[in-house]
């Protein structure tokens, strides 16, 4: 193929993907087409810096790896991904939902469960979506994550349900 012809296909996925991704012209911000997960926060979200996640970390800091933020039913929520940061290594995530009217953090997902979180987003219903890498046993080396994990967070109430799909990491 000629240069001209990989230019012709490069500019042909980026009018795919960007007719997917739409962006709001006042914000620049981008959100999958057909509007599944929940607008960024109208309200001011939760300052994550100014509240204290409830994690045991010894002599070192909480840090946040990542974020979402939406209104939802009228109230904003902000759901983080933390860990202890560690002088070496990866340690496993805690999952928290913080909300603009509450000064108390909702702990989702324990740092023990051992999952590194890869994806956290709320959607347009209020449910809470992640995806993690995790181990199917204590055997496996803790630098080698086997699975991949799919995990919901609903709402009942006062209640949140999780509910985790495990699917083995096959290496090639």
């Amino acid at each position: 193929m000629g240069m001209r012809h990989w230019a012709l296909v490069a500019a042909g996925c980026a009018a795919v993907v960007g007719g997917a991704l739409g962006s709001t012209s006042a914000t620049g911000a981008v959100t999958p087409a057909g509007g599944a997960v929940a607008q960024p926060a109208a309200a001011p979200p939760v300052d994550v810096t100014k509240v204290a996640l409830p994690m045991d970390c010894g002599p070192f800091l909480v840090a946040t790896s990542l974020k979402a933020a939406a209104t939802v039913g009228g109230s904003a929520l902000t759901v983080v991904a933390a860990h202890c940061q560690a002088d070496m290594g990866t340690p496993p995530d805690a999952v928290f939902l913080l909300r603009a009217d509450s000064p108390k953090p909702v702990q989702l997902l324990r740092d023990a469960d051992g999952y590194t979180l890869t994806e956290l987003v709320i959607r347009s219903d209020g449910s809470i979506r992640g995806k993690a890498r995790g181990y199917s046993s204590d055997d496996v080396p803790r630098f080698a994550p086997d699975v991949q994990v799919e995990l919901v967070w609903t709402r009942s109430g006062d209640t949140w349900t999780k509910t985790e799909t495990r699917t083995p990491v096959h290496a090639v």
